[in-house]
């Protein structure tokens, strides 16, 4: 992790990028975009946005280039609220995240329903062998075994 300050200016960062999104960005492009997380270099020049958006691949491209040619406008909001001799550059990055998620809930659904398959299959099932696996010395053997033992 970063420094306190720099943790700090990525929070506002993240701050101030939403409302601008929310609020001043009138852009048709712009689709329903939530912005899920800001890392600042440890210098304060550079900053990389996340974001993630709702709606199909046209959405998600028409997003990103509304996103593209409004970097300049958040950029300079972005230094006015921040007081910073250099503002940092902004990065627009599409937060895998969500289908990261999707996906490993599918695998988990399949895994679930394989186990329910498994469980089914062993429900009636016994096992191949004897129901003691266990050698057990038969009582006649047990016998013969004291008798020599008396005799020696």
């Amino acid at each position: 992790m970063g420094s306190m300050r720099v943790n700090k200016v990525a929070d506002r960062v993240k701050v101030v990028v939403a409302e601008m999104l929310d609020r001043r960005i009138k852009d048709p492009r712009l689709g329903f975009v939530t912005v899920t997380d800001v890392r600042v270099t440890g210098d304060t020049q550079h900053a990389t946005v996340f974001y993630t958006v709702m709606g199909d691949a046209e959405e998600l491209e028409g997003t990103a280039a509304a996103l593209e040619s409004a970097k300049g406008l958040i950029r300079s909001e972005v230094g006015k609220q921040l007081g910073m001799r250099h503002t940092p550059s902004l990065e627009f990055v599409r937060d895998a995240v969500p289908e990261n998620a999707r996906q490993i809930e599918d695998l988990l659904d399949r895994a679930r329903e394989r186990d329910a398959r498994v469980a089914e299959k062993a429900a009636g099932a016994q096992y191949a062998g004897d129901p003691d696996p266990y050698k057990v010395k038969d009582v006649d053997d047990l016998d013969e075994a004291d008798d020599l033992d008396s005799q020696e």
